[in-house]
């Protein structure tokens, strides 16, 4: 059973949802955050359930924080978004499943006609420049993606979808809103975070939906993050990089 706190209440329409939890890389995660940190996103709803990992935080105070996922609002370009953002995903099917009812219930409130999953796929070696691919429930909402640079050239390369991001589009073609998932390629090592991956799915985002992005931080991450895993010390230089590392990387992809 999933339990729901309202914040702010919200009339709108055609709004668009973009779903980002952890997955591999944590690609979904990563550019759902950047949006919501970049534009200032409000928090209008939260999520919990006993179908949530059995686990918590422990943040940069050193106090514990329970898991959480939750829904965030910004107008931009005269466009009603919504993020579902969050540290966990369901721990199993069915809970997948009455999760992603539960959402899609929570988006036709706010009159959503789009849905826009992310999540990456875990390649043997990191990719010098990542590509992203596409997925959709209906053929014409996929070329718009297709126009907006990632390649729907799918079948073969990438396998079952698993997880939130997948059960969305697939579910959402029953609720009658247009559905796709945006994977981005990434190297597939739990300890990774697909940054350059993210930043290819918000340039295809950004062209989709003609959003004004600013790359100048997550620039700066992957800079950082190169650093560390060449061994350099970059513990005096701010990065949001401690927040992205605890979250438990989840083998699948979404």
């Amino acid at each position: 059973m999933w339990e729901t706190k309202t914040y702010k209440e919200k009339k709108l329409k055609r709004s668009i949802l973009i779903e980002g939890l952890p997955g591999i890389a944590n690609v979904g995660k990563i550019v759902a955050d950047y949006l919501v940190d970049q534009f200032k996103a409000e928090k209008i709803m939260s999520f919990s359930s006993f179908d949530l990992p059995n686990s918590v935080f422990v943040n940069e105070e050193g106090l514990v924080e329970l898991p959480k996922i939750e829904l965030y609002h910004k107008k931009i370009g005269g466009n009603d978004f919504l993020f579902l953002c969050g540290d966990v995903q369901p721990n199993n099917e069915k809970s997948s499943y009455l999760f992603t009812e539960k959402i899609l219930v929570t988006a036709k409130k706010f009159g959503c006609k789009e849905v826009v999953t992310l999540g990456g796929i875990g390649l043997a070696e990191v990719p010098e420049k990542p590509k992203v691919y596409c997925t959709a429930n209906q053929k014409k909402f996929l070329e718009k993606f297709e126009k907006s640079g990632a390649s729907s050239d799918v079948y073969g390369i990438v396998g079952p979808i698993i997880g939130i991001s997948g059960l969305l589009v697939g579910m959402a073609k029953k609720e009658k809103i247009n559905g796709v998932a945006l994977l981005a390629e990434t190297y597939g090592h739990p300890m990774f975070l697909g940054l350059q991956s993210a930043k290819e799915t918000l340039k295809v985002i950004s062209k989709a939906y003609n959003i004004k992005v600013d790359y100048k931080d997550i620039n700066k991450e992957i800079k950082l993050f190169e650093k560390e895993m060449k061994g350099e010390d970059v513990s005096d230089e701010k990065s949001s990089l401690k927040r992205l590392k605890k979250v438990k990387e989840i083998s699948y992809i979404g």
